[in-house]
């Protein structure tokens, strides 16, 4: 720490690396973003009458995924190296943005989650639990590595990741992004991404209706497809999930009875 002038010069904090990280790659993805306004009245109603908590982003990642396994191209990434070209996967791996504090500084992380379509929803809730209570230095012990590496060492792990990996790049990075800022009241506009496909939704008003976001690379959907998948995503939401939400409520009323 350097004393300049009146002020003072600060090293960039462990905490702000892998964030710092994922803006210097995210430049490099032409994201575009659409959003819809979705009625999610009757998933809402069914998640309240549940017996046991099921958090929004459970809901939308698992939402999310069936609807991946029907429209491939949220699978797909786009490969520039050695030659333009795309990779699918065979299933979507959820990443969930988790701000943590540790010694006093928050720190965002993310949580993957493989195949979430076809996890129950008691099981996502138990993943995200741990994301957000867990030991951090249990949880998130890759990154917190990751953050302590100099820059030029972290860039090439994070280059090699995005532009040469295929297979180990969905498991350590993820098919699709979530994140969220509702438990807050507030939405995010355009969430930065290394991913293609990013959601986001915000809180619900009086009436149930939540704005709900996706970014996209451009270079692989356009947004006749995405409207389509904002579509069918809330069909999903208030169809599949609510009709799961009914049924974790009942087995819980016959468990005491």
């Amino acid at each position: 720490m350097t004393d300049v002038r009146n002020g003072r010069r600060i090293r960039v904090p462990a905490s702000r690396r892998l964030s710092w990280d994922l803006l210097y790659f995210h430049r490099a993805i032409p994201l575009c973003a659409h959003d819809r306004r979705m009625n999610l009245a009757d998933v809402s109603d069914a998640r309240n009458a549940c017996a046991e908590r099921v958090s929004w982003p459970a809901l939308f990642l698992k939402a999310f995924a069936i609807v991946a396994q029907e429209i491939p191209e949220l699978r797909q990434t786009w490969y520039r190296w050695p030659w333009a070209h795309l990779y699918q996967h065979t299933t979507s791996v959820a990443t969930l943005t988790v701000q943590r504090e540790m010694v006093g500084e928050p720190w965002l992380f993310w949580g993957q989650i493989a195949a979430p379509q076809s996890k129950s929803l008691a099981e996502l809730q138990c993943t995200i639990n741990r994301f957000r209570d867990g030991n951090v230095r249990e949880v998130f012990r890759k990154q917190l590595q990751l953050a302590g590496l100099p820059t030029v060492f972290r860039r090439m792990i994070w280059w090699w990741n995005l532009n040469v990996a295929t297979v180990s790049r969905a498991k350590r990075l993820g098919t699709f992004f979530l994140s969220t800022l509702a438990g807050r009241g507030a939405e995010i506009q355009l969430p930065p991404s290394i991913h293609t496909s990013c959601l986001t939704f915000g809180p619900l008003d009086e009436n149930g209706t939540a704005r709900v976001t996706l970014a996209y690379d451009h270079r692989i959907m356009d947004g006749a497809l995405v409207a389509d998948i904002l579509q069918r995503l809330e069909e999903t939401l208030n169809g599949v999930l609510t009709t799961e939400l009914h049924s974790l409520n009942e087995a819980k009323r016959s468990e005491a009875a």
